[in-house]
């Protein structure tokens, strides 16, 4: 169900983001609270942005529904970061933020596995593919002789 990707000597995960929503539901949302902090700390390491905290994410979504502005925070904050590391790999077809948070307002379920969807696009792209110029690892081209 999930395959791990090596990336700049890190491991990350993908996984089947129908797989994601289905463990979710068995586990009545405990699978869904895990593959949240998951996310977020992959994202945090792929990155290299100390400033996404799992941890922080995690109390939003578990605890921020008291007064219900938190978890709407943390999923469009997320989808952020997986917007920024999608340019960082080159995907062409990007999440968008709004969308998350409109889908967290009308049908929360849909999220897992559609930013599970765009995760994968990001570990296929950078695994497959040699670093970008200009990001870590990436060299410039040569300029063109002619």
């Amino acid at each position: 169900m999930a395959e791990t990707i090596t990336i700049d000597g890190q491991p990350f995960r993908r996984r089947n983001p129908l797989g994601v929503l289905g463990l979710s539901f068995i586990t009545l949302g405990i699978y869904f609270l895990y593959w949240y902090y998951t996310v977020n700390d992959e994202l945090r390491r792929f990155e290299h942005d100390e400033s996404i905290s799992p941890v922080r994410s995690l109390m939003a979504m578990l605890f921020g529904w008291i007064i219900i502005v938190p978890p709407f925070i943390a999923v469009y904050n997320t989808a952020t970061h997986i917007q920024t590391a999608e340019q960082r790999a080159g995907v062409h077809q990007q999440i968008e933020p709004g969308i998350v948070l409109l889908i967290q307002l009308l049908v929360s379920i849909a999220n897992p596995p559609y930013m599970q969807d765009h995760l994968n696009r990001i570990w296929d792209r950078s695994s497959s593919s040699p670093p970008l110029p200009g990001s870590p690892g990436g060299e410039l081209p040569p300029p063109p002789t002619g």
